[in-house]
């Protein structure tokens, strides 16, 4: 683990993450986590933190599930740390092999996320992650996989949470630990 506390860790992972009005439409305000990415402190101080988590409140994981695109830059970081396996949730078509998928609404029109078949077995426990929290569509269609495969979600991970969305409650009763509230 990298040096620091929680707070300056915390501190450090805030201080990263830009805002941009009016992207991708207007009247969005747009979370950008991309400079986390460009300094390994905040970088560790994420994978630190998720770790800390995980290790106190769910010692019973074996797999780190990430969502498409971002979760694949914090799951496999925190899957190795914890000596766990990590695995892929795709936007349709992006995976070889036999897959699973389901298809959820968008603000705007339907999406369809897919797993490789294999990729979980049932029963496995596991945690799903990704970079940010808006109305939870996303990480609740990756949850409805995991139900599909028989695979128990036993929490879900983000960088950034954006609170007035209540994406939250569109987990229940999966719960959702997030390092940054907007």
């Amino acid at each position: 683990m990298a040096g620091g506390s929680r707070e300056e860790k915390l501190k450090r992972i805030t201080e990263s993450i830009r805002a941009f009005p009016d992207f991708p439409i207007k009247g969005i305000l747009f979370r950008d986590i991309c400079p986390i990415l460009k300094d390994p402190k905040a970088l560790a101080a994420v994978i630190d933190l998720f770790e800390e988590h995980v290790r106190q409140n769910h010692k019973d994981v074996e797999v780190i599930v990430g969502l498409d695109a971002r979760g694949f830059l914090f799951g496999p970081l925190l899957a190795q740390r914890l000596g766990i396996g990590f695995a892929l949730v795709r936007k349709k078509g992006k995976l070889p092999g036999p897959t699973v998928s389901v298809s959820y609404a968008l603000e705007y029109g339907k999406a369809e996320v897919e797993i490789q078949e294999d990729a979980v077995a049932p029963g496995q426990k596991v945690l799903l992650i990704d970079d940010l929290l808006a109305t939870g569509g996303t990480l609740n269609a990756a949850c409805e996989l995991m139900k599909k495969q028989q695979a128990v979600v036993i929490g879900c991970l983000v960088v950034v949470e954006m609170k007035d969305l209540n994406g939250a409650d569109k987990l229940k009763p999966h719960t959702v630990f997030s390092l940054v509230q907007y």
